[in-house]
């Protein structure tokens, strides 16, 4: 075992998205550090090796690195002792063949044991920490959805007070903070060959929805034997939309335990947080992606809550929120909210 892994101590049914609080036996705890050897640069692709193999019910600590380089972060004003080693390293010794096409820098993929295409993966997201005192967000022509109101570019770096639990935006202006990973996936279909970090789709991947903090649940179909999740793109907060094209980026550390479904087939991302369950749809259209969205809850009250399909789309119309979850990773976002308390069981 290498020494940056360091072990310690049928249809969509109902234990999904219902099912975060059921009994998992108690498995291993891995902590998963950041090298050269354990990201995938801008890309989910079935034919990465895993940098770790795991069992259902274990538990990794995964480190994760923001996306920037290092010499853009001290030009922004960080000092350059707050800039990680471990991401001069990764920009040091990451050769351009391995890198893209798209930019975030990932951790992983990480292999679940005998999970086989047709399984669905759950991602239970115990803790998220912060690994550094800032974050930035940035802006540059051509990217975000005013780039003719500011065709040039700009990066803001923003001290991040993990005290308080803020980030100190402005004088006078001061964010809460709520840290999740925008980008959490599973490697896909091997016919999608080095799958572009930066759209999100049915394998999940840059979703960037902010409801993803920790104590939610996301559930990934899978595509491929061993599932081969991928976690990065943290995020300090964001707002929904993320307009500019980047919210509060940010190194991460997650502390997420996985639990495979065999023979539970999931056509779609979904989750569930203490409050909600979420559906989500994803195209480049916007309208497409909201009829995804509405689809995708309409057949999880059917299945689930034994409603028909008319009462579900209904009651979508009546009690659930459609919420744009980002409009800038060329496939748009719109995640459905269902309220729990709205149902007696």
């Amino acid at each position: 075992m290498s020494n940056r892994l360091r072990p310690a101590a049928a249809a969509f049914t109902a234990v999904l998205l219902a099912g975060a609080a059921q009994a998992e036996p108690a498995g291993r705890t891995f902590t998963l550090e950041v090298t050269p050897q354990t990201v995938a640069w801008g890309n989910y692709d079935a034919a990465a090796t895993p940098v770790l193999t795991i069992h259902s019910g274990d538990t990794v600590v995964v480190h994760t690195l923001l996306t920037n380089n290092p010499a853009g972060l001290e030009r922004n004003g960080v000092p350059p002792e707050q800039v990680e080693a471990s991401l001069r390293d990764v920009y040091a010794n990451v050769p351009a063949s391995a890198r893209g096409p798209g930019g975030h820098i990932l951790t992983g993929p990480i292999a679940i044991e005998g999970a086989e295409p047709g399984d669905t993966l759950e991602i239970r997201i115990l803790k998220i920490d912060l690994a550094i005192p800032y974050a930035y967000n940035g802006f540059r022509f051509g990217a975000g959805i005013l780039t003719d109101d500011f065709p040039y570019a700009r990066t803001k770096i923003i001290p991040l007070d993990r005290q308080r639990k803020v980030a100190n935006f402005a004088p006078g202006v001061t964010i809460p903070l709520h840290p999740f990973f925008g980008s959490m996936g599973v490697e896909p279909p091997p016919a999608f060959g080095r799958y572009d970090s930066t759209p999100p789709t049915v394998i999940g991947g840059n979703m960037d929805n902010k409801e993803l903090v920790a104590g939610t649940t996301l559930y990934l179909p899978v595509f491929n034997r061993g599932a081969l999740f991928e976690v990065g793109d943290g995020h300090a907060g964001q707002g929904n939309g993320e307009v500019d094209v980047t919210a509060m980026e940010t190194s991460l550390v997650g502390t997420l335990q996985f639990v495979l479904h065999k023979g539970e087939k999931l056509a779609y991302p979904r989750a569930e947080t203490p409050t909600h369950y979420i559906a989500m749809g994803f195209d480049d259209d916007l309208s497409v992606a909201a009829h995804k969205a509405v689809r995708e809850m309409v057949d999880f009250l059917v299945a689930q809550k034994g409603l028909s399909r008319d009462d579900a789309y209904m009651l979508v119309s009546v009690a659930g929120d459609a919420d744009i979850t980002e409009v800038v990773d060329r496939n748009k976002g719109v995640h459905v909210m269902m309220p729990k308390t709205i149902f007696s069981k």
